[in-house]
């Protein structure tokens, strides 16, 4: 049964003029990594209320997450103007099953994102699931500015603890900047860039996750069935599981 918690902001932490996380406290209850809750604020006496993917790992006392402002939405606009102090509702239990428990073993573990949709990975590799399980984690994550890469600092902070194990690949579509791939991520899984840049192969060893937009994902998906790499299901296992954002 779904119910309302209270929930108070600590922080709204700009990452650039589109993208913000919004942290929040609220009573502790229990999500796995990868799961969404919904955010609600109350306008004309009506609750609004949008689904957003947990950033921060299970058993944070901060709720972390990453969100895109909609010009003119809704709800995101507002909770892009949320200061601390400032109250926000949450749902609970979390929901979703993009999470590692549905995902088979594997050599390497791929984590393929655009935009926000970097959330539940940021969760993920807060926890020790990813690291006991598989020997390299690539995370791949697509924008269209460079503004846009959110959490640097924690990335950096997990190649030092894992040296050799996370390789980090931005890819940023409108812009040049050194260390970037700029075409679209099914193109460079077609292309081989993805394999090239990061030095691990995209073959039936490898386990894939990818999480963003729908057209990002159904191309994705059709480059890797190319390779043989089939979608995962709870009865039919494979290597491909994957989530829309929106």
């Amino acid at each position: 049964m779904i119910q309302w918690i209270s929930g108070k902001v600590v922080e709204n932490y700009r990452w650039s003029d589109t993208v913000f996380s919004l942290r929040v406290i609220a009573e502790p209850f229990d999500f796995k990594a990868g799961q969404f809750v919904r955010l609600g604020i109350t306008v004309g006496g009506e609750q609004l209320l949008r689904a957003y993917s947990l950033a921060s790992p299970p058993g944070a006392s901060i709720l972390d997450f990453v969100i895109a402002e909609v010009h003119e939405g809704l709800v995101s606009s507002r909770l892009a103007k949320l200061q601390p102090g400032d109250s926000v509702n949450l749902t609970q239990p979390a929901s979703g099953f993009f999470t590692l428990d549905e995902v088979p073993d594997g050599d390497s573990l791929w984590m393929l994102a655009t935009g926000t949709g970097i959330g539940p990975f940021i969760s993920m590799l807060h926890t020790d699931k990813p690291w006991n399980r598989f020997k390299r984690i690539n995370l791949v994550h697509g924008v269209r500015h460079a503004a846009d890469l959110a959490y640097q600092d924690q990335i950096q902070q997990w190649q030092q603890q894992y040296p050799d194990r996370l390789g980090y690949q931005p890819v940023i579509t409108r812009e040049t900047i050194p260390g970037a791939l700029a075409e679209r991520i099914p193109e460079l899984i077609r292309s081989g860039q993805l394999e090239t840049a990061l030095k691990t192969p995209l073959d039936t060893t490898a386990q894939v996750m990818l999480c963003g937009n729908p057209d990002m994902i159904q191309e994705s998906r059709s480059a890797f069935a190319e390779l043989g790499l089939a979608k995962n299901t709870r009865r039919k296992p494979g290597n491909v599981t994957s989530e829309n954002y929106w």
